[in-house]
């Protein structure tokens, strides 16, 4: 059975076997200035890797390749979140006594697994809605925002990408039930 939390966040129920699937899509908006942003930094990178490789050896091309491997390491993320953001998904599975979370793009990502016995204290993060650094990792232009976590092996995990307040709070709920139905022996109610 197919259950849809909102417009971005389902959850399928079957016999021992529950699934979320969040997507990231963003507004019309948003898309377009995360799309014209990248479109920039590309065409800025491109135009100084064709001057800076045309310099003579010397101080000058240093400074020029020295800024293209800090423009590379920040057009790999940025191109990654635009893919995330047009055509990735979270989902997480609770099956056989496992959660498998994924972050998939374009049908690539890794799946981690964390057996549901050593899962403690699912829940909702606390944040402070204030600080710097929180209101980074919710914006638009980074994969992050997650609201939900829980420790597994005394590590802290977090999930739930870019979720609403209310869409977590739901979503603890269908947590912590796929979680309980999976640590029932078999054959108890």
């Amino acid at each position: 059975m197919m259950e849809f939390l909102s417009d971005r966040v389902s959850v399928q129920r079957k016999a021992g076997t529950t699934t979320v699937v969040i997507s990231p899509r963003l507004p019309r908006g948003q898309q377009a200035l995360l799309l014209a942003w990248t479109v920039a930094w590309t065409c800025c990178g491109i135009a100084v890797a064709i001057v800076g490789l045309g310099l003579p050896a010397g101080r000058e091309r240093s400074f020029a390749l020295a800024y293209l491997a800090f423009w590379a390491y920040f057009e790999y993320r940025l191109v990654r979140v635009l893919l995330w953001r047009l055509k990735g998904f979270e989902k997480w599975r609770v099956k056989d006594g496992v959660l498998t979370v994924k972050d998939d793009i374009l049908g690539f990502g890794r799946a981690t697994d964390h057996f549901v016995e050593n899962i403690r204290e699912p829940g909702l993060l606390a944040v402070d809605r204030r600080s710097w650094a929180w209101q980074l990792n919710g914006s638009f232009w980074v994969m992050g925002g997650e609201r939900i976590g829980f420790e597994h092996h005394g590590r802290k995990v977090a999930l739930g990408k870019g979720l609403t307040e209310q869409e977590a709070v739901r979503l603890v709920k269908v947590l912590k039930e796929a979680l309980r139905q999976a640590r029932r022996p078999e054959g108890r109610p």
